[in-house]
């Protein structure tokens, strides 16, 4: 099952509910049929690519949360569908999106510099270490690791483009797949360049969010599957209320997990969010709320790569004591809420109503 689900309650009990482990292990297989293929004609077409190939399968395979297939899939059953397992198509269709969004992280660790990804090494450091000794082997591992994620993109659209749709489906859906990957390209190029230049702007941070996580991680998905469907405007409209809050709460979770989480269930050291300096909600929160002493601090330390434990503590120890970790705590609650409330007047079928209730509930809740 998803990893954002494992926490929740089961959803795939009692009547008029979701099968969600079934129907994630049908992505799954659509998604590892897909790349073992792909990965099995690029060896015989093109030898010498067998480390590229080995790191890009095993970066796909990786156990993940699979959000944005799984959104894809509800949206889906928002908008009408019905059989316990959706048909190959939507599957399909999900799986790319997952292959968009391991295009999107490997990209993403490159221009970060990080070092780990879900637990293992980030795919830049593993290509990296197939060369040791090698002078510049850091740079070939982050040149190696770009191209591999152009290879994903266009298997990406291999996966998308041959997948069977109506005319009808072909010209709802690709309009919002392009729109999702306008949005993280946006939210991309906000957080680059805000990162390493902290500000007491919170709106700033929630714009950006939004464009990386609420509008990429949770609405696009699911339009993308309503879309497969036959929406119309106004359910798209209906779940986008949703979806927004919803995304929203993701990231700002994900902002304190890469503070205070545990690393052995994020996969990711707190020390890398504060040594990337990243303009995040609870940064800005900090600065609002910090003494003068302490906003030194933060402004000092903050995006600093040498930032060590001690001094990372004494940040987590501010965060704490000026109010910012319960402040984001507070903006979590408040999109909670406004997920839940949206959701109970939205009038969806009963099977993804609950599921998306449930999904609500494990972001909420969420560990890693």
């Amino acid at each position: 099952m998803s990893a954002l689900l494992r926490p929740a309650r089961c959803v795939g009990s009692g009547a008029g509910r979701l099968d969600l482990d079934r129907i994630v292990r049908s992505i799954e297989e659509a998604l590892t049929v897909f790349v073992a293929d792909k990965v099995s004609g690029s060896r015989a077409e093109e030898p010498g690519l067998e480390a590229l190939l080995d790191a890009v399968g095993d970066f796909i395979s990786a156990p993940g949360k699979r959000i944005r297939p799984l959104m894809c899939v509800l949206g889906w059953y928002a908008a009408g569908g019905t059989s316990p397992v959706p048909p190959v198509s939507v599957l399909r269709v999900a799986a790319c999106l997952e292959l968009f969004h391991a295009f999107a992280l490997m990209h993403d660790d490159v221009m970060d510099g990080s070092d780990h990804r879900r637990g293992r090494p980030s795919l830049h450091r593993t290509l990296a270490a197939h060369h040791p000794g090698r002078p510049g082997a850091d740079r070939l591992g982050a040149n190696a690791a770009i191209l591999a994620g152009d290879l994903v993109l266009v298997w990406s659209d291999e996966l998308l483009t041959s997948t069977p749709m109506t005319p009808e489906q072909i010209k709802a859906v690709l309009p919002a797949v392009y729109r999702m990957r306008r949005e993280i390209v946006t939210g991309q190029y906000l957080d680059l360049v805000t990162t390493g230049r902290p500000t007491d702007s919170l709106s700033t941070a929630l714009r950006i969010a939004r464009y990386k996580t609420a509008q990429y991680t949770v609405e696009g998905p699911l339009h993308i599957g309503a879309a497969l469907a036959g929406a119309d405007q106004a359910l798209l409209h209906v779940l986008s209320t949703i979806a927004l809050p919803l995304g929203e709460a993701f990231q700002l979770r994900d902002d304190l997990l890469g503070t205070f989480g545990d690393p052995r269930r994020t996969g990711k050291p707190t020390l890398d969010d504060l040594r990337e300096g990243k303009h995040t909600a609870l940064l800005a929160c900090a600065l609002r709320r910090a003494d003068r002493a302490g906003q030194e601090l933060l402004l000092r330390t903050v995006g600093a790569a040498d930032l060590d434990a001690h001094t990372a503590a004494r940040i987590q120890g501010l965060l704490e004591e000026c109010g910012a970790r319960q402040a984001v705590e507070d903006l979590i609650q408040e999109r909670h809420h406004q997920a839940l409330e949206r959701l109970n007047h939205a009038h969806l079928p009963p099977a993804a109503a609950f599921a998306l209730r449930d999904l609500i509930q494990a972001v909420h809740n969420r560990t890693a």
